[in-house]
């Protein structure tokens, strides 16, 4: 190689090394899973993962995950460990914010780069399929009877199911302080306490409970959505009498101190991958609905949930 040609040739890899994403020709994605698997954020990284890899925009994806404290410790180990980095990614979503806000952690949202919102999800409450509960109706008559006789299993303090089921105790005359919850460090481990009969009734986003409701080994009694969800024959808990409706959301951030032409370059990477097959049938097979939002409008989101959130967790009696 001529010494001309060979030192332009070292220039163009010195320059490419500060590069926003896309223009490397490959990336490896390093996605953390601020859960344990088998839950709704796994699920919605593993997934979001394989329409990467579809998509033709990374070359691997290797996941992380870290479960605990609603999704806050993975959180810190993602920002204290990936800083300036253009190819790594946490999920995140409505049930991160809620454990920023009961649990006021050193490190929270701000230290990490916003890039996407990807999904929107309704929670649905089950009971074991041998349990004798068939309706919601009996397990509020429980809940005024005696609070604590009824075991809510969930995810971590300050999930949404943590906040639906203090919102229906606080809506049917029930002190939400005296709301029995059980916290599990991820879906898969609430999952198997529904299933061997330690939780009177379980909670979660739909697609973590599908399989179990569609074998029949768990018995749907109510969704958190304004109207039924297509295609499941389930009441929600508005006409049922129970005014709580709350959505469940999750996105994806990026690493801090990103620049601007990184989170660019990231952003679009995520659109992309967004328009594949595979992750449209990924949301249909989950019961997600489609939520991309990005940019200022996503900032501007997440600062409006956080608002909202505190004041549902503030009269769920949470704060």
């Amino acid at each position: 190689m001529r010494r001309d040609t060979f030192l332009k040739s070292l220039l163009a890899l010195t320059a490419s090394a500060g590069l926003p994403l896309t223009a490397h020709a490959a990336a490896n994605i390093k996605m953390m899973i601020p859960a344990n698997p088998g839950g709704g954020w796994d699920g919605t990284g593993r997934a979001f993962g394989k329409a990467m890899l579809d998509a033709k925009v990374v070359d691997t994806v290797q996941y992380d995950n870290k479960g605990g404290a609603a999704g806050v410790i993975g959180l810190a180990q993602f920002v204290n460990s990936s800083k300036g980095d253009p190819n790594a990614l946490i999920v995140m979503g409505a049930v991160m914010l809620g454990g920023i806000i009961t649990g006021k952690p050193q490190v929270s949202l701000d230290k990490a780069t916003p890039i996407a919102r990807l999904t929107s999800e309704y929670n649905v409450f089950v009971v074991p399929a041998n349990s004798p509960i068939k309706t919601m109706k009996e397990v509020v008559a429980m809940l005024q009877k005696d609070p604590g006789s009824v075991k809510w299993g969930g995810g971590s303090r300050g999930t949404t199911e943590h906040i639906c089921a203090s919102m229906l105790a606080s809506k049917v005359g029930v002190d939400p302080k005296k709301v029995n919850y059980v916290a599990f460090r991820g879906g898969g481990e609430a999952t198997a306490a529904i299933l061997g009969g330690n939780v009177t009734v379980g909670g979660g986003g739909y697609s973590e409970m599908a399989e179990y409701i569609t074998a029949g080994k768990m018995r749907p009694i109510g969704v958190t959505s304004e109207k039924r969800l297509p295609g499941i024959n389930v009441p929600t808990l508005k006409e049922l009498g129970y005014d709580v409706v709350l959505g469940n959301w999750r996105g994806l951030y990026g690493a801090p101190g990103l620049t601007a032409e990184q989170r660019a370059a990231l952003t679009e990477l995520v659109v992309t991958a967004s328009k594949t097959k595979s992750w449209t049938e990924s949301m249909e097979k989950n019961g997600w609905t489609p939520a991309l939002m990005t940019g200022k409008a996503f900032d501007d989101f997440v600062d409006a949930e956080f608002a909202s959130l505190r004041g549902t967790m503030h009269l769920a009696g949470m704060l």
